[in-house]
C-alpha cells in the first residue's frame, strides 16, 4: 500500500512541475511573443483557468506529501520527504504572499482596463514564479530521491 501511495504522490507532484515548467518556460514566452494585445489576453485567461485549477493541486500535492511522511516515518528517506512538504508549504506561502495578488488583477484585465505598468507586474510575477518553480523542482527531486 505504501508503494502505491508513493508512486501517486510523485506522479500528482511532477506533472504540478511540469505544468507549472511550462508555464515559466514556454507559456509564458509564446504569449509575450504573441502580437498586440493578444499576449496579455492569454495572460489573462490562464490566469482564470490556472488561478482556479493549481491552488488544488498545491493543496492535494502538500496533502499527499505529509500522508506519506506520517506513513512512512520509519522507512529510510523520510527527512527527505519532510523536508519536500517543507518547500512545498514554501511554494504556497510564497503563491499566497507573492503571486496570488498579482494574478488576482491580472486575471482581470482587458485591453481597455489594463493598468499603465501592466508589462512591470508580469514581469514580477514571471520573477516570482521562477523562484516558486526552482523551489517546487527541488522538492519534487527530494521525494524521488526518498522515494527510489
Amino acid at each position: 500500500m505504501l508503494n502505491a501511495l508513493e508512486v501517486f504522490t510523485v506522479v500528482v507532484v511532477g506533472v504540478m512541475v511540469g505544468v507549472e515548467f511550462s508555464v515559466a518556460f514556454v507559456i509564458n514566452r509564446i504569449l509575450n511573443a504573441l502580437p498586440e494585445d493578444s499576449g496579455q489576453l492569454g495572460r489573462s485567461h490562464g490566469g482564470r483557468m490556472l488561478g482556479a485549477v493549481m491552488p488544488v493541486w498545491y493543496i492535494a500535492s502538500l496533502a499527499l506529501v505529509a500522508v506519506r511522511a506520517v506513513a512512512g516515518w520509519h522507512s529510510p528517506g523520510a527527512g527527505l520527504v519532510v523536508t519536500a512538504g517543507a518547500l512545498l508549504v514554501l511554494s504556497v506561502v510564497m503563491s499566497l504572499l507573492l503571486l496570488v495578488p498579482i494574478n488576482n488583477r491580472g486575471k482581470t484585465w482587458t485591453p481597455e482596463n489594463r493598468p499603465a505598468d501592466w508589462k512591470e507586474q508580469m514581469n514580477r510575477w514571471d520573477r516570482y514564479h521562477y523562484v516558486r518553480v526552482a523551489v517546487i523542482i527541488a522538492a519534487f527531486a527530494l521525494l524521488a530521491a526518498a522515494l527510489t
